[in-house]
Order: C-alpha cells, then sequence, then structure tokens
C-alpha cells in the first residue's frame, strides 16, 4: 500500500502533455510581409500581437497583448510586474521616443540600512531585493499614448492561455527544471511560488510538453480588465478607464496585496512607493555608425552600450578584416570592453547621475577609445576614459581595474546563489534565461520594441501571480557606483531595447536577453548585417561570441578577466589564434541558450522583413 501510494505521488512523466514542437535549436526562415510584423519570446505571444494587429490595432496596442502573453507563457523570465523598457518610432512624425521601464528603489531602501543588517551585496532571494513595478504603468502608457484598444482587448489571449494552459517549452523547462533538492528548498523558502509554477506539487519536476496554467495570474488580468469595464460602464472615456487600471494596480487592491506581503515578510514598500511611481517618455540617446543612427534608452539601462561600441568601431575597416575572423573577434571584443569600462564607470539613473553623454556620444571621444586597442587581449576591462572632471566619478574601479579584484570577484560568484529559480546553496552560474523580447511594427509604419524581464526569485504576491522579481541586485551598495543605491532611484538594469534609422529614416527594431550578452549579441547581429550584407535572419542565425571581462551586473557582481566564449560552429577556426593574443577561450555549443534570443522586424523598399533566433523560442509573424 505504501509503495502504490509512494508511485502515484512521485510517477514520472507529465500529467496533461500536449503537442508541441520546440523551436529552442532549430533553425529559422526570413519572415517577408507587406503590412505588418510581430516577433516575440514566444510563438504565443506573436499569435496574440499578431491577432491584435488583424484587428486594427497599433504597434503599441500588439506589442502589450504580446506582452502580457509573455508575462504568462515565459513568465517566469519576464513577469507582468517586472521592468519594460520599450522604444517606440512613430511613423507620422519621424520621431523615436524612449519609455522609462524601471522601477525604482522604495523610500526605505537605502545603503546604510541593507549594511546595517550585514549585507555588502543586495540578496538575490531576500524581499529586500523588490524593486517597485514598473511593467503596469509601461503598459497603461503605451495603450494610452500610442493605442486605440482598451485593456480587456488587448488581455484577451494573455487571459485564455493562463486558464486554458499551454505546454511546458524548451526554455522555461531549463529554467524551472529544478532537482529534487532544489524543490525542497524552493518550497520551504518560497511556498508560493512553488504553488504557482509547480502546481504546489514540490516533490514533482515540471515536464516539458506538460500543460501548465496560471489561474491567479488570469484572475489578476480579469480583475483590471473588470475595473475598466465599470468606468467605461459609468460613462468615463477609454483614457479615464485605463487611469481607473493603472490605480488599481498601483493604489487600490493589487497594491493592498503587495503592500501585505511586504508587511508579513518584513519588505520595504510603503503606500507612498507605489502611488507615487511614474515611468515616462524621454528623449532616447544616440549615436552614429555610418550612415546608420542607433537610438537606445538613457543611462538608467545599458542602452548607452551599442552607440559607444558602435562608435569605436566606426573608424576601423571591419570588412577587410573578414567576418568573424580571429582579427574580427579580436577588434570588437575590444571596442565592447572598452563601452563597457564606460559604462561600469559614468552610466546611472540620470535623475541622479551626471552621465556626460555629450562627450561620452561624440566622435572625439570614441576616436580617443579607439587608439587604446590593443594587439592583445586586454585581460581586465581597461580604465574608463577621461571626461573631463567626470574621470573622478570612475569609480567601481575594484571590479575592472585590477585583475585580482575580479579574480576575488569570480570566485564569489561561483560560491554564491544564481540567477535561475534556485536556493540559496545552488551555484550554477546564470547569465542569459532572465529576460524575453517584443517587436511590433503595423501598417501605419509605427515600431514597438521593448525587453521585459523579472524572475521569481523572491516572494510572489499570494493569490495573485504577480511575481515582483529581484531587480534592485542590479544596484550597488558602494555609494561611489554610478549605479549606488537611493531611495526612488532606478537601479542602471541590463535590459533595454534598440531603434535603427538609415539615411534618417526608419531601418530597424531589435532586443534581445542576456543580460550583459545583450549589447554584445545585438552589436555582433547588426554588423552582419550592414558590414558583411548578411539578411536579417542570417545575421541572427550566424555563430556569436562574447566577453566575460565585464563585471557581471548581477549579484555577486564578478567577473572573468580575458575570458572569450564561443560558439561551438566557430570556436574551432579561431580558437587557437585567439589564444596566442592572449584570451581564454572557452567553447559553447552551437546556438547556446547564454547568447541571446535576438528579435528584430526591418523595413526595407516598403517589405517588413523579421528575424527570430534559433537559441530560444523566439518567433516571427507578419502579412
Amino acid at each position: 500500500m505504501v509503495a502504490a501510494l509512494a508511485w502515484l505521488v512521485l510517477r514520472g512523466g507529465p500529467d496533461h502533455p500536449m503537442r508541441y514542437v520546440d523551436r529552442t535549436g532549430q533553425p529559422r526562415r526570413l519572415l517577408v510581409a507587406s503590412r505588418y510584423a510581430a516577433v516575440t519570446g514566444t510563438p504565443w505571444a506573436t499569435d496574440a500581437a499578431m491577432a491584435v494587429l488583424a484587428r486594427g490595432g497599433t504597434a503599441c496596442d500588439a506589442a502589450v497583448a504580446g506582452l502580457l502573453a509573455i508575462n504568462v507563457t515565459h513568465g517566469e523570465a519576464a513577469s507582468f510586474a517586472g521592468v519594460a523598457p520599450a522604444m517606440y518610432y512613430d511613423a507620422a512624425t519621424g520621431r523615436v521616443r524612449s519609455y522609462i521601464g524601471a522601477g525604482t528603489a522604495p523610500a526605505a531602501a537605502t545603503i546604510e540600512r541593507f549594511r546595517s543588517h550585514g549585507f555588502d551585496q543586495i540578496p538575490e532571494f531576500h524581499m529586500w531585493a523588490q524593486l517597485v513595478p514598473a511593467s503596469p504603468d509601461v503598459i497603461v502608457s503605451l495603450l494610452s499614448d500610442c493605442g486605440r484598444m482598451t485593456f480587456a482587448q488587448v488581455a484577451h489571449d494573455a487571459v485564455r492561455l493562463a486558464r486554458e494552459g499551454f505546454p511546458v517549452h524548451a526554455v522555461m523547462h531549463r529554467n524551472l527544471d529544478l532537482s529534487l533538492i532544489e524543490r525542497i528548498g524552493f518550497a520551504w523558502k518560497l511556498p508560493y511560488n512553488v504553488e504557482v509554477y509547480l502546481g504546489g506539487r514540490w516533490w514533482r519536476p515540471l515536464y516539458l510538453h506538460d500543460r501548465i496554467r496560471f489561474p491567479d495570474l488570469a484572475s489578476t488580468f480579469e480583475h483590471l480588465a473588470a475595473v475598466e469595464h465599470a468606468a467605461l460602464a459609468t460613462g468615463g472615456t477609454r483614457l479615464e478607464a485605463l487611469a481607473a487600471v493603472r490605480d488599481a494596480f498601483y493604489e487600490g487592491s493589487i497594491a493592498r496585496r503587495i503592500l501585505e506581503l511586504h508587511r508579513l515578510e518584513g519588505g520595504l514598500f510603503k503606500p507612498s512607493d507605489l502611488a507615487d511611481y511614474r515611468g515616462g517618455w524621454e528623449t532616447p540617446l544616440a549615436g552614429r555608425f555610418g550612415r546608420y543612427t542607433i537610438y537606445g534608452n538613457r543611462t538608467w539601462s545599458q542602452g548607452l552600450m551599442e552607440p559607444l561600441t558602435l562608435g569605436i568601431l566606426d573608424g576601423i575597416d571591419l570588412g577587410a578584416l573578414g567576418h568573424n575572423t580571429p582579427r574580427y573577434i579580436h577588434v570588437v571584443t575590444q571596442a565592447l570592453e572598452l563601452a563597457f569600462a564606460d559604462r561600469e564607470a559614468y552610466a546611472g539613473d540620470p535623475a541622479f547621475v551626471d552621465v556626460p553623454l555629450d562627450i561620452l556620444l561624440s566622435p572625439e571621444y570614441a576616436a580617443r577609445r579607439r587608439a587604446m586597442m590593443t594587439p592583445r587581449a586586454f585581460g581586465p576591462l581597461p580604465p574608463p576614459g577621461e571626461v573631463g572632471t567626470q574621470a573622478s566619478r570612475a569609480a567601481p574601479a575594484g571590479d575592472f581595474r585590477t585583475e585580482q579584484a575580479i579574480a576575488r570577484a569570480a570566485d564569489r560568484s561561483k560560491n554564491t546563489g544564481s540567477k535561475r529559480l534556485r536556493p540559496h546553496f545552488q551555484v550554477t552560474p546564470f547569465i542569459g534565461q532572465d529576460t524575453s523580447q517584443v517587436v511590433v511594427v503595423d501598417a501605419d509604419g509605427n515600431a514597438l520594441v521593448m525587453t521585459p524581464s523579472d524572475f521569481p526569485m523572491t516572494p510572489m504576491v499570494p493569490g495573485t501571480g504577480i511575481n515582483l522579481g529581484n531587480r534592485m541586485t542590479q544596484f550597488r551598495l558602494d555609494p561611489d557606483h554610478p549605479s549606488s543605491l537611493a531611495p526612488g532611484k532606478r537601479p542602471r538594469i541590463t535590459p533595454h531595447a534598440v531603434i535603427v534609422f538609415r539615411d534618417g529614416r526608419f531601418y530597424m527594431a531589435y532586443s534581445t536577453p542576456g543580460g550583459d550578452v545583450q549589447p554584445q549579441a545585438l552589436v555582433q547581429v547588426f554588423l552582419n548585417m550592414v558590414v558583411f550584407g548578411m539578411d536579417v535572419q542570417q545575421a541572427i542565425s550566424a555563430p556569436r561570441f562574447y566577453t566575460k571581462s565585464v563585471p557581471s551586473s548581477f549579484y555577486p557582481h564578478g567577473a572573468s578577466p580575458g575570458h572569450l566564449r564561443i560558439e561551438a560552429d566557430l570556436y574551432d577556426d579561431v580558437a587557437e589564434p585567439l589564444a596566442a593574443m592572449g584570451y581564454v577561450v572557452e567553447r559553447a555549443p552551437k546556438w547556446d541558450k547564454d547568447f541571446g534570443a535576438v528579435g528584430a522586424i526591418v523595413s526595407n523598399g516598403g517589405r517588413l522583413l523579421a528575424g527570430a533566433d534559433p537559441r530560444e523560442e523566439t518567433t516571427a509573424a507578419g502579412r
């Protein structure tokens, strides 16, 4: 009897398997469309965006539909209440705008508070790592400012998916593939998270292609839709009803549940942290590469990286070096590392940090940085560039100016928690499963690109399906660091979105998950296209490399000086020459999960060309 009961409880295999062919690791074909197109991190989110476009929705409507479906079908990597940096191109005006999609530190979050409790870094599994939510603000602003539809209309597919379920896909399975010991720790530390993601059955692993449902999240979306409906029913306009949706999250019933969680768990949130939160539109930063203008989110993100890197490379005949030759990889890597050094020294929330963008993005500065390139690997990151009085603020030096300091940080990272959904004792390093992406171009030529993120490594809000993530870990407890913690400040988050113009006209919108690998993947895809003539799908599918010399933006901020990771279909041709240049070369599988998952849409001669990354479930569609 006991044995039979144990078999029933612990039996293997999925309960409700669904037919599904995983896209991860499978080749993609170039998508050609004449009217509109969408690329997102899962096929269901792409279908949701396409359905809205087919009903006459704008790029903003469709992107929000795709985002909400991502929050369901890839919510372990990109949560409804997480971060969602966005870039918008308005075809009627030709203008590009950035939306601030990163939350702020609560008022009680101070360096002194953390240090007085024995923390030298913000702990990744702790309630205090939760950032004030940004994504609901982004959603309402996009629908209000450049959309036509209601929240209920764009949330329809997300609610259906959350209620009816969908098959566990390869990326979700990988992210939640916990051993029995890990599941025990998970259940002990985060019981509601286990209820959400494992159906409350910590003893059973998550099975590939098993049906998974998120009924609490569906109820949350339905509650917000009901709030909107009530506002419309009493004579409110669409905009007033959307404002009611926002109020329900930041000041109403959902806010009360969030605050109750923080009260019970010793968190930092107070009512004013939520009620006073605002994102907002901003002028994007911009850099140049030949005929191209690269627009990015401002320095509350790492949107500075592509303009910095490409500005350095703009004075070099990259085509003459040959695609993905050892010399080419070396030159691109050094440009990235020079840009990363400047990111570490200068990039922070511009509401708190005076970032010298006029200098950093100037051709003269790019030329000075270019002159610092050397025939051999840098090893530790080079010093940041001199920008007048700002040079004294290049202060995260302990992490990148000495090889010994970086080595110590790398050693610490091997003995501390990962960025996957793990209890404290897991030591596997995490790089790239923590984010997703959405790109949409509508029938009027408007484009919206977004990079949503955040993962359930801190307690979720009971009864809501809402995950508040641990994005505060991208702050530092060093007051001299530009991403130092301060009340009301935004951390310099890794997710960011990019729009590219060619000869003054919209050319491409794209983004990727991948943490510190994000700008490295996006730079390589861009160069594959504009220097080596690849179409967008070829450019995305081509083998990649990335440097590990940069201090990780994630806890515990370690680095591996001089280490270069290269996908297998490139490694054998370049490893030996790169090692001779001083790199520590690491082999990775072909189309490896840690190298990003780019989604992109290109405008070309009246057609839309879309590419989706075979490294994850990224899916393109269009008409």
